[in-house]
């Protein structure tokens, strides 16, 4: 899965929605920010945002096999001093991941029922702007999810998606001090940006 992301990122780029996170990360100024992208695979959204003028930044993973793709794209992009990777489970060590001025949490709170806590924790992580996409809450994403789950449950795999509300996403994040700034949506996933008044 690894791979297959790294390679989807060297002949694509981001797709729509995660060029609209970028930019609502962006809009605030990057200029000496650091960035910490939890759940980041190989941190494509994190390059992006380095790239965009942030100073650095940080991927946080459950799974060490990400690292040597997220350090070949680090690399690849002129990113590799300016770039760190962790294994850490922010929920169980939240004191063990600094702060940062921007955290992004891009299709990770469906992979884990604690997504509205990890939301929560995230937002205690956030100096000046926290930006999450989720699946949205509507009538043709969940038969998707339980397709997917089923799928899963038939290859003997672990993985399970979760449709957490929105609602509750959001609330998690204003309940730790931030207010939302900018929204969108595609046809299975939407995204909101929230900031520090």
């Amino acid at each position: 899965m690894a791979r297959r992301s790294l390679e989807r990122v060297r002949s694509k780029g981001l797709d729509g929605l995660e060029r609209e996170m970028v930019a609502a990360a962006a809009a605030g100024g990057l200029a000496g920010a650091r960035v910490l992208e939890v759940g980041g695979g190989i941190g494509a959204m994190q390059a992006e945002l380095l790239e965009a003028g942030a100073d650095r930044g940080e991927i946080v993973e459950l799974v060490s096999a990400w690292e040597p793709y997220a350090l070949e794209l680090a690399r690849e992009r002129g990113l590799a001093g300016r770039t760190a990777f962790s294994v850490v489970d922010i929920l169980e060590r939240p004191e063990a991941v600094a702060p940062a001025d921007v955290v992004v949490l891009n299709r990770v709170v469906c992979c884990s029922p604690d997504g509205v806590e990890l939301t929560g924790e995230a937002a205690r992580h956030t100096r000046r702007a926290l930006v999450l996409s989720f699946p949205r809450d509507v009538f043709w994403v969940r038969p998707f999810i339980r397709g997917l789950n089923a799928w899963m449950w038939l290859l003997r795999r672990s993985y399970r998606a979760f449709v957490h509300p929105p609602s509750a996403l959001i609330a998690a994040a204003e309940s730790e001090g931030l207010r939302r700034a900018a929204e969108g949506r595609g046809r299975l996933w939407e995204y909101a940006a929230l900031v520090r008044p």
